[in-house]
């Protein structure tokens, strides 16, 4: 798959997901075999006021490449003077994705995120301003529209392309919605058949199958994943074989262990044992899902704080688990 000039390895993306798409679980997930990782989303305000929390969010490792910044704001203005004082200077990361897609009450009552939905003049006025402003491939996220009365996805599509975005990625819910019911793949294979730019399907991949029904069911280019990356990577090297080959392999027990204990390490080495020992927490609870005895475990890590208790009762565990198979 290519974004402007730009070839990926394949067309089966990460979703920025806040909180969890940060550089370890990036890292992890390029291993896996992602074709594009997305980072967590960042504020274009808080880049013009040079905010330390938001520089951080934009700290990209040499081993996640290529990798698509995300931004989000509202004010034309403020994009042009960052990203030309700003993000034309940084060489980390190679496309600039600008999110007009996310729910988030506290992103929306700002006029942020899918709130844009509703004004497609002001999102015509963003995407020209970027466009010209970036020296990177400026793509855009959006959702089906902000409500079941205002479904406009394709109308805000063709508005993108005119204005010389590179690619655009689609998720087929409301803002309403958020991520409740059942994901509209229809509106994905509108918005693909509307535009000739490269079509991005997201919402509801949570099973390798997905990723081929999506894009067999859509046409879509490409096919982002978000919470079904969660505690699962391996869906990105599942996905590939599927499409390659027709099979995959499962990951074994084992092996999700041992993801946690890789990723706890790489959240240690990125942020800390104090903050690492936090995070991993919800991390365990997505990797060992299902697992016998894993609520047991999942209870005794969210009550530690000791880096070297954690690696304790991950091993026993692994232990406990291959002599009762």
């Amino acid at each position: 798959m290519k974004i402007a000039n730009l070839e990926l390895e394949n067309n089966i993306f990460l979703a920025p997901m806040a909180g969890v798409t940060d550089r370890s679980f990036r890292v992890i997930c390029k291993q896996m075999g992602v074709g594009l990782l997305f980072t967590e989303m960042v504020s274009i305000n808080g880049l013009y006021y040079d905010d330390d929390k938001t520089e951080e969010l934009m700290t990209i490792d040499r081993d996640e490449r290529p990798t698509a910044l995300q931004i989000f704001g509202a004010d034309p203005v403020v994009f042009k003077k960052v990203i030309e004082e700003k993000l034309n200077r940084n060489d980390s990361f190679e496309i600039l994705d600008i999110n007009m897609g996310c729910p988030a009450p506290k992103i929306v009552k700002n006029g942020y995120g899918s709130a844009l939905m509703k004004d497609l003049k002001r999102v015509s006025e963003i995407v020209k301003t970027a466009v010209r402003a970036s020296d990177k491939p400026v793509t855009i996220k959006i959702r089906k529209g902000w409500d079941d009365e205002s479904i406009n996805a394709v109308e805000v599509a063709k508005a993108i392309e005119a204005e010389g975005a590179s690619a655009l990625t689609i998720h087929g819910r409301t803002r309403e919605e958020f991520y409740s019911g059942v994901a509209d793949w229809d509106i994905i294979r509108e918005v693909k058949q509307s535009v000739s730019i490269p079509v991005i399907g997201n919402g509801d991949i949570f099973k390798p199958e997905d990723i081929s029904k999506m894009i067999e069911y859509t046409g879509c280019d490409g096919v982002m994943i978000g919470r079904g990356a969660r505690g699962n990577p391996w869906i990105f090297k599942m996905g590939n074989e599927l499409l390659a080959s027709g099979n995959y392999r499962e990951p074994l027990p084992d092996e999700k262990i041992d993801m946690s204990v890789k990723h706890f390490e790489l959240l240690i080495e990125n942020k800390g044992e104090v903050l690492a020992t936090r995070e991993i927490r919800k991390h365990v609870a997505w990797y060992l899902k299902g697992l016998r005895g894993s609520a047991e475990i999942k209870d005794k890590i969210n009550k530690t704080r000791s880096k070297e208790d954690i690696y304790d009762i991950l091993c026993n565990y692994r232990n406990q688990l291959n002599l009762t198979m």
